[in-house]
């Protein structure tokens, strides 16, 4: 079957699953990132053609020519969200529509063809009632789903490609900070620049995280989890995370962030954090901050904390941040009650422990 927008997945079960044993052992301490399921869904793309070939298989190695598009132009896309189990037993998955969205205008941006929202749905609700029973069923377990897409046509020139491949596998994780909830140090750069304007800083592109891994090294040397960016225009206001936005959280309760103004990753916890803040009647300003205001509001007691947000980490308070201007904390450098009752409330509600009035639960089985 071919092109469309809704496609009719061919399963092909994997003839030699993880034993019962083996799985169960795995998910007592799955790390994050390290294991996966024992399936995998692929759907092909072709100009002129469409959509292709939607399957759900097994789990294995993907062939590559040398010559395929993606190695030497770098025309690739993904996506990262979760499906959690329920305390009724079910399972459900945190915004996919979002996902969805937000894939397709990562595609746009790198001149990939857009999968229609309903495959992107369609493949996940595939993986995850394939490979169900890897979901770790323990309060801070989840199943991580990596959709994405490369270019793989076999072509060396100077163009977009004319053929890509669509993937999700899954890994059953544990938190993403080990420990538990902690804040994390940051490393101001003083060198590297996660985006410009015009580039592809709103885009879920693998380049871009490419191009971080010398400055979250920079930032490692220098003791500290994470790194922080500063514009690449005047290299004095806040950016974003390596791989999450941020949060000041002032002394009134309001919420101030940097603006989506192309540079930055929509995070669709981010727009979640707001619209909750929202909700509680606290104000939030999408506005420029700058490491000067963040310094000096830490030490007048202005800003009282500051936290980064994604998929994988959920909201992580922010303690100490390091800069080669010297080193301050917010507060004494803990998590604060505004980020923790934020993430409380953004984790009971993903896990089916809250009311969702938001409508944000999408309810697998």
């Amino acid at each position: 079957m071919s092109g469309g927008d809704s496609l009719e997945f061919e399963i092909r079960p994997n003839p030699a699953p993880v034993a019962d044993a083996e799985r169960a052992a795995l998910l007592a301490n799955p790390g994050f990132g390290r294991i996966f399921t024992d399936h995998m869904v692929t759907v092909r793309y072709a100009d002129g053609k469409g959509w292709y070939e939607p399957r759900v298989e097994a789990r294995a190695p993907i062939p590559m020519d040398p010559a395929s598009a993606v190695l030497h132009y770098a025309q690739e896309i993904f996506e990262g969200l979760k499906a959690y189990t329920l305390p009724d037993g079910g399972v459900a998955m945190f915004r996919p529509e979002a996902n969805a969205a937000r894939f397709a205008l990562s595609a746009q941006r790198m001149a990939m063809p857009a999968l229609p929202e309903e495959i992107f749905l369609k493949s996940l609700h595939e993986i995850i009632a394939i490979d169900r029973k890897w979901l770790p069923e323990d309060e801070d377990g989840s199943l991580y789903l990596r959709p994405f897409a490369y270019a793989s046509e076999v072509f060396l020139g100077v163009r977009p490609a004319l053929e890509y491949l669509f993937l999700v596998i899954a890994s059953p994780v544990g938190p993403y900070f080990s420990g538990g909830v902690k804040p994390v140090s940051v490393w101001v750069t003083p060198d590297y620049t996660r985006a410009a304007p015009g580039g592809t800083g709103a885009a879920k592109c693998g380049g871009n995280y490419a191009a971080g891994l010398s400055a979250q090294a920079e930032a490692i040397e220098h003791g500290c989890d994470q790194v922080v960016y500063l514009d690449a225009v005047e290299r004095k206001y806040i950016d974003e995370l390596g791989g999450m936005n941020v949060f000041l959280v002032l002394d009134d309760g309001t919420l101030v962030t940097p603006p989506l103004t192309g540079t930055i990753l929509p995070g669709i916890t981010r727009d979640s954090v707001i619209k909750l803040a929202e909700r509680a009647g606290r104000r939030v300003e999408e506005r420029a901050v700058s490491l000067q205001e963040w310094r000096d509001g830490a030490a007048s007691g202005r800003v009282r904390e500051a936290f980064a947000c994604g998929t994988a980490a959920v909201i992580t308070p922010i303690g100490t941040i390091r800069s080669l201007d010297g080193d301050f904390t917010v507060a004494d450098g803990g998590p604060g009650e505004v980020t923790m009752d934020l993430r409380k409330q953004l984790v009971d509600i993903q896990r089916g422990r809250a009311e969702d009035t938001f409508g944000w639960v999408h309810r697998v089985a």
